[in-house]
């Protein structure tokens, strides 16, 4: 937001600074101010319709959705495509696609990389990869890119979330069974074997989102649910990635429980050191729609932020916590009020919820009207994917990423700044802030 300045200096001052050089305002070197990637979008490849999902492995990034055909940065729809049957992977330095290209039948609607950086698995609805039956989840070698022939487990239904920990595969979606054996909505899986484990935490509604603990203790479980193995947990739990059996986590209260007027459903979930976040997306007026971050040990609230509009995807990155949604109105938070645009792309601080300052942005396609579906991190980027077709203004369909070149991105341009005088040896320079997309600290110089 644009504000007026006023400067009241002596005449002095004011024939000092006229022998200053003239130019914009530069960045202060404040620590703790500056968005951790920067608000321009890089160089990437698109897609033609929906990314659902993103994960990174090394140098490498894998992208599925609803897509068949990527193309060319810059390019409209039609132009310099290749074809990628709901599946691809790019280079995480150059934006540009590898030759990975498996040929499935059904979208993919998620997507896990082992901590060794050795293995994907990908899930959703296909039932056939390379003409080989694979009943909605497959595992591909990251340096070959080929199908891991051995590893099939039998999965009922849709694959909407997978977490990988250690040896262990989570998967959650809609399906009610796996290899034969009733599993509702969650269930694991051995890493390099397939075979079926015992862990069974039992859903009675869809899972959206799963995310393990750093320390590899509790699964972190979201969705439209309301109980585990019949116990009440409303839409968010914590698990045990043993028993399956589910702990006790308070900061599941932040979400309300479903009436007619509104439903609230956990869509993503990111564990980063001592801290769970979790986005909602509620239907309904009003509904809760923002994020909150817990204890990842004890499931206690550490903060709730209340922006309205449905959140699809978060991504924590140090002291930074990345959201996409279509955020209209963030007073209640202290920010944008209603009524001034949809925000697609924000940035909130890890470690009390305030907005922080990122502001790009893209449009929202007509599947979801939200933009933003999935993001994705190597450490010092942040890839997106979605049903967009826009980003900063400009055509880009589906994927993007931000990454922090030197400075950022540069400030507004000033307007010429006015100067008045009532009194005698005194001078008003008055000049309206700029503003800066990725930095709120900035230095005028007159």
């Amino acid at each position: 937001m644009k504000k007026l300045v006023l400067a009241v200096v002596t005449a002095a001052a004011v024939l000092a600074a006229a022998l200053i050089p003239s130019g914009p305002p530069v960045e202060a070197a404040t620590t703790g101010f500056a968005s951790a990637v920067s608000a321009i979008k890089q160089t990437s490849w698109q897609t033609n319709a929906s990314v659902n999902a993103l994960a990174v492995a090394g140098n490498t990034v894998y992208a599925g959705g609803l897509f068949t055909r990527i193309r060319q940065p810059g390019k409209p729809a039609g132009q310099g495509e290749a074809a990628r049957t709901y599946i691809a992977a790019f280079n995480r330095t150059t934006g540009a696609p590898t030759t990975f290209a498996p040929r499935l039948n059904g979208a993919v609607w998620s997507i896990a990389t082992s901590p060794d950086g050795n293995w994907v698995v990908i899930g959703g609805d296909f039932t056939t990869v390379n003409g080989l039956p694979r009943q909605h989840i497959a595992m591909f070698s990251v340096a070959t890119g080929r199908i891991v022939s051995a590893w099939d487990p039998v999965v009922g239904y849709r694959v909407k979330a997978l977490a990988i920990s250690g040896n262990r595969v989570f998967l959650g979606g809609s399906f009610g069974r796996l290899d034969n054996q009733v599993r509702n909505r969650l269930a694991a899986v051995r890493l390099i074997q397939g075979d079926l484990l015992a862990w069974n935490p039992d859903a009675d509604d869809e899972v959206y989102a799963i995310d393990v603990s750093d320390d590899g203790t509790r699964v972190f479980v979201g969705g439209g649910f309301t109980t585990l193995k019949d116990n009440d947990h409303n839409a968010l739990a914590m698990v045990s990635t043993t028993t399956g059996n589910a702990y006790s986590m308070p900061a599941s209260e932040a979400i309300p429980e479903a009436s007619p007027d509104c439903t609230s459903r956990v869509k993503d979930i990111d564990t980063l050191g001592d801290k769970v976040f979790v986005a909602n997306a509620g239907s309904g007026i009003g509904c809760y729609d923002g994020v909150l971050a817990a204890n990842a040990t004890n499931g206690k609230l550490v903060w709730q932020s209340n922006c309205l509009g449905a959140t699809e995807a978060i991504k924590a990155m140090g002291n930074w916590l990345y959201k996409g949604s279509h955020a209209h109105d963030c007073s209640q938070d202290g920010g944008f009020p209603d009524k001034t645009g949809m925000h697609h792309l924000l940035v909130e601080n890890a470690i009390d919820g305030k907005l922080g300052p990122w502001y790009p942005n893209t449009d929202a396609g007509g599947t979801t009207e939200v933009g933003p579906l999935a993001f994705a991190s190597g450490g010092n980027d942040l890839w997106v994917g979605g049903d967009f077709t826009r980003v900063n203004g400009v055509g880009q369909q589906g994927l993007t990423r931000f990454t922090n070149p030197p400075g950022g991105a540069r400030p507004g341009l000033p307007v010429a700044p006015k100067a008045s005088s009532k009194r005698p040896n005194q001078t008003t320079v008055t000049f309206p802030t700029v503003v800066d997309v990725d930095n709120i600290s900035l230095t005028y110089t007159l």
